[in-house]
């Protein structure tokens, strides 16, 4: 096939493909400059505040969390249990949360409404790592727990 040929056929594969590519961008938040295709510069920190869904199933259950980072570095995580048979359980925690850099730290101030013990105040601590401005990941390395957070619109319900 002559060179030219192959131009033709390959060029508007190429423009197709990069425009699927530029439609599915998101424009990163305040602050954050991107560098690559997966790689942001800038404070990680400003792109936490918002209303973010985790989604996961297993072994029949299926858990959706809401979880609310305020700017004044506050938090409500509502969250929905479902188990094999339909069963369902909501539950609702609160207190305040903090990024050192590295990870992002919860500490709860009520759990399900109560107060918890002060015997065994639970934290929450994961190791985070922005896939876009809207998405990120996380691994507690004491548990072993992998999460996967996106962004979702402030009325979004359980």
């Amino acid at each position: 096939m002559p060179a030219r040929q192959g131009v033709k056929v390959w060029l508007p594969a190429a423009l197709l493909a990069a425009g699927a590519l530029v439609s599915t961008c998101q424009a990163p938040g305040t602050g954050i400059e991107v560098t690559s295709a997966t790689g942001f510069v800038g404070d990680p920190e400003s792109l936490l505040p918002g209303t973010w869904l985790r989604e996961s199933k297993a072994e029949g259950v299926t858990t959706r969390r809401i979880l609310v980072l305020g700017a004044d570095h506050r938090f409500r995580e509502a969250v929905r249990v479902v188990d094999a048979t339909g069963r369902t359980a909501d539950y609702a925690h609160e207190g305040t949360w903090l990024y050192d850099g590295t990870n992002l730290k919860r500490k709860y101030t009520s759990v399900n409404g109560q107060p918890p013990s002060r015997l065994n105040l639970p934290f929450a601590t994961f190791q985070i790592s922005f896939d876009s401005p809207r998405e990120f990941r996380g691994v507690d390395h004491i548990h072993g727990n992998e999460i996967h957070y996106r962004r979702v619109a402030s009325d979004t319900q359980l």
